[in-house]
């Protein structure tokens, strides 16, 4: 990993989305910058049943982890 460079990772689940933003500071180190969650619409039971409500459930996720980092 490059250190300083942004890493965002999505957990996207039935009942819940979040979105972390780190930067790596060393080879087994990250550094969080923020975290981002949204409640889960469009999944049931894992599945994905309406991609629009599941894009802007992430979407929301993202934007809140973004703030908080100042990305």
């Amino acid at each position: 990993m490059t250190k300083g460079t942004p890493i965002l990772a999505l957990d996207i689940g039935t009942s819940k989305v979040c979105a972390l933003i780190a930067e790596p500071v060393s080879d087994q180190t990250l550094k969080v910058l923020g975290f981002g969650e949204s409640k889960s619409d469009g999944l049931k039971k894992g599945v994905i049943i309406n991609i629009e409500r599941t894009i802007s459930a992430i979407q929301r996720a993202v934007e809140e982890a973004e703030t908080q980092a100042g990305v």
